[in-house]
């Protein structure tokens, strides 16, 4: 049985990288006594798979992991013997079973997520960008320099801003996600800054993910849903 975890990353458990919360959440599954499915063969591990690694020193209410499992119980249990195995700023929000015909992987379902970006005291952006943001999207196109290990190019990423608009003080974002188009926000942040003339301080960001999105509809024509309601609860 495939189940998929949503937990939290907050507090100073956002300075772990990805390699590092693997590790640390295959210790607590075992120290929970879950009945984690392992692979077969003469290295056995465990049948587990993240949804979209998150950044070091980035936190987020929305992270996901799939694994299998050998015996089934109910979602309420799992999450309450998980949780307390939980260091502060990680908690399991849900466990939920993934009917078999919304059992792809994870990583590949991931197509969007939403973020909160706010400016670290002193670093913000000139007065009066508040009122640009629309100006900013209402451009026929948002061209930057996407570096990659072997050269440089010109992309077009107004498409995958999904939205962009204002949070309190803080930019509220929905952008393309995944394996296909993914843009993190601190492009965007950069892409913003130059369109005002001006560029971000370095470590001016404080970036929150909020939620991550499946696509059940069409690449130009995006019908998104979170990861966790691909599931349901085991009773």
């Amino acid at each position: 049985m495939k189940v998929r975890v949503k937990f939290t990353k907050n507090g100073p458990v956002k300075f772990i990288g990805h390699l590092d919360t693997l590790r640390y959440f295959q210790k607590a599954i075992r120290r929970a006594e879950i009945p984690v499915a392992y692979s077969e063969g003469y290295s056995p591990h465990m049948i587990m798979s993240f949804a979209a690694p998150l950044g070091v020193g980035i936190t987020s209410d929305g992270e996901y992991f799939d694994m299998e499992l050998t015996e089934e119980e109910s979602s309420r249990e799992l999450v309450r013997r998980l949780n307390a195995q939980m260091a502060d700023g990680v908690t399991i929000c849900s466990i939920r079973r993934i009917p078999e015909e919304k059992a792809a992987n994870a990583m590949a379902l991931v197509a969007a997520a939403d973020y909160l970006v706010s400016f670290r005291q002193g670093k913000e952006l000139p007065e009066g960008w508040q009122e640009r943001i629309t100006d900013f999207l209402s451009q026929d196109s948002i061209v930057i320099m996407k570096k990659t290990k072997k050269s440089e190019k010109e992309i077009d990423i107004l498409p995958w801003i999904f939205d962009m608009h204002l949070e309190g003080e803080s930019i509220f974002l929905k952008l393309s996600s995944g394996s296909v188009h993914n843009l993190k926000p601190e492009l965007v942040l950069d892409a913003f800054a130059a369109y005002l003339n001006t560029q971000l301080q370095p470590f001016s960001l404080l970036v929150h993910r909020m939620e991550v999105y499946a696509n059940q509809g069409e690449e130009t024509a995006p019908s998104l849903i979170t990861l966790e309601n691909l599931g349901e609860d085991i009773e």
